[in-house]
């Protein structure tokens, strides 16, 4: 059993309470390389914000679940290093499973040194989803370990997560579900969805946030998490298409509709596909761009610099979250 708070981690409970009262979002962002894990931690320094980092099933399997607590351990170093250089206050880093599908593996990574935990219960039936929660938040309190539960979901594909339509949550089950699971956040499907393909095309993209206020009433000054919240942004859909992608009918969620949402009970947006999108928008530019290139470094180095511009502008923008530490 290794304690996430050996490794320089944080639990979402603070962070979440000074979200509410603030009225801004802590950034979740998913990573799933070195290069994309350093942008999220340097912007995220540089603009002052909290932040959760983000590992999905595949992402664990991806580097081994048991390891990768201890490589973000070497990015929280590099951050509290670079934090002194530049005379600037270390931030605060979760280290947080997305989509946990099941006991086992969300005991595995609480185990192994993860600061909080989704366990998604979503797609079964109520009682039984209750039930999962609740036993996954009996383990994980136990050694201070945050979890996010979900009701209702999303549409889309995300790794090991796939739904074609979305369901949306009912406001009038979620303050049952809070009190018999004892979770620390819930994560609700109001028209977000994963993915690229959020919306179709000639269809105006927005999220419910009238049923987001519903379940404000319901729960109030309780953590809300919006998954799916990729805004796909156009010049990276046009970039990517411009070298050889098939991306014409990509549509992501308003930031304006997010910048809403994180003033008002949502103090958690995860964001993923974006990271994906610029990430190989970029590649293919430099590819297309420079015949002779062959070290990764230069390459990985310039998506690693695009993406930490992303991140920043996000925390700001989107987020509200800069300037929060």
């Amino acid at each position: 059993m290794l304690s996430y708070k050996k490794l320089g981690f944080v639990n979402t409970r603070a962070l979440f309470k000074k979200a509410l009262s603030g009225g801004y979002a802590v950034p979740a962002y998913n990573f799933n390389n070195l290069e994309g894990l350093q942008a999220i931690v340097l912007a995220c320094l540089e603009s002052q914000s909290p932040v959760i980092l983000q590992a999905s099933k595949s992402a664990c399997n991806y580097v081994d679940q048991s390891i990768l607590p201890h490589l973000v351990y070497g990015a929280v170093l590099m951050m509290k290093r670079v934090a002194k250089e530049k005379k600037l206050k270390p931030i605060p880093v979760v280290l947080h499973l997305d989509h946990g599908p099941d006991f086992k593996m969300v005991k595995q990574c609480i185990d192994s040194g993860f600061s909080s935990v989704m366990i998604d219960g979503s797609s079964l039936k109520y009682k039984d989803n209750v039930a999962l929660t609740k036993k996954v938040v009996d383990y994980a309190h136990k050694y201070g370990v945050t979890v996010e539960g979900e009701l209702g979901e999303l549409a889309g594909v995300e790794d090991d997560v796939v739904a074609e339509l979305s369901d949306y949550t009912n406001p009038k089950t979620v303050a049952d579900f809070v009190l018999r699971t004892g979770v620390d956040s819930l994560a609700v499907s109001i028209g977000t969805s994963h993915g690229v393909h959020k919306f179709k095309p000639g269809v105006n993209p927005h999220i419910r946030l009238d049923i987001l206020k519903e379940i404000e009433k319901q729960i109030p000054n309780f953590p809300i998490v919006l998954h799916g919240a990729s805004s796909v942004p156009h010049r990276y859909v046009g970039e990517a298409n411009k070298y050889g992608a098939n991306l014409i009918k990509a549509i992501g969620v308003p930031e304006d509709q997010l910048r809403v949402a994180a003033g008002q009970a949502v103090c958690k947006i995860n964001i993923d596909s974006d990271s994906r999108l610029i990430t190989t928008a970029t590649l293919r530019k430099i590819f297309a761009e420079n015949k002779t290139v062959v070290d990764p470094r230069e390459y990985l180095g310039e998506v690693r610099d695009v993406l930490k511009e992303f991140y920043i502008n996000k925390n700001k923008i989107v987020m509200g979250s800069n300037d929060r530490v």
